[in-house]
C-alpha cells in the first residue's frame, strides 16, 4: 500500500471517529433546540459555539438545514463507525462505493450551507449571524473541513489505484 494513501486513510479514520461525538453531542441539538434532552453543559457549549462563530443555523435552524441534520443523524451517523473501521484497517476495497455515496451526499449538502454563510443577508433577520466578511470567513472555516475532507475522500475513491484498481479474474 502506498504511503500517501495510507496517510489519507488515517486522516479519514480520524475524521469519521471525531464526527461521532460531534454529531451526537452538538449537531443533533439543531433538530430539537431547547427540548431539554441534552445536559446543560452541552447546550451551553452549543450556545458558546453559536455566539463565538456567529452561527445562527445551530441555534435557530432553518427547515432546509434541519433536513441536512436529519440526514446526518439517520443516514450518515450509522456510516461513521463503519468508515472509521475500514480506513483504520486500511485497504478495504468494499468501502469504495459507500464512501463515494457518502462524500457526494455531504459535499452536496455543504454547498447550500456555504452559500448561505457567504450570501445571506443576516442584517435583516433577528437571528445571530455573521455581519462582516471576516465573520463570514471565520464561520466558513468551521464548515470547510466538512466539504474538503469528503471531496478528498471522493477523489481518493475515484482515482487512487488502491481503490480504483479492477482485479482481472482468471478465465476457467
Amino acid at each position: 500500500m502506498a504511503a500517501p494513501t495510507r496517510l489519507l486513510e488515517w486522516v479519514f479514520a480520524v475524521y469519521f471517529l471525531s464526527h461521532i461525538p460531534i454529531t451526537l453531542m452538538i449537531d443533533l441539538q439543531a433538530l430539537l433546540p431547547g427540548a431539554g434532552i441534552y445536559p446543560e453543559s452541552l447546550t451551553e457549549l452549543l450556545q458558546w459555539y453559536a455566539v463565538t462563530f456567529r452561527d445562527p443555523m445551530m441555534i435557530q435552524p432553518p427547515e432546509w438545514f434541519k433536513s441536512f441534520v436529519f440526514c446526518e443523524a439517520f443516514l450518515q451517523m450509522p456510516f461513521f463507525p463503519i468508515a472509521a473501521y475500514a480506513f483504520l484497517k486500511g485497504g478495504c476495497k468494499w468501502i469504495r462505493t459507500p464512501a463515494i455515496i457518502y462524500s457526494s451526499h455531504v459535499a452536496t449538502t455543504l454547498l447550500p450551507i456555504i452559500a448561505h454563510i457567504l450570501f445571506h443577508d443576516f442584517s435583516k433577520s433577528e437571528h445571530l449571524g455573521p455581519q462582516t466578511q471576516r465573520e463570514r470567513l471565520i464561520l466558513l472555516s468551521v464548515y470547510a473541513p466538512y466539504l474538503l475532507i469528503p471531496l478528498l475522500i471522493l477523489f481518493t475513491m475515484l482515482y487512487s489505484r488502491q481503490y480504483n484498481h479492477v482485479e482481472k479474474r482468471k478465465k476457467k
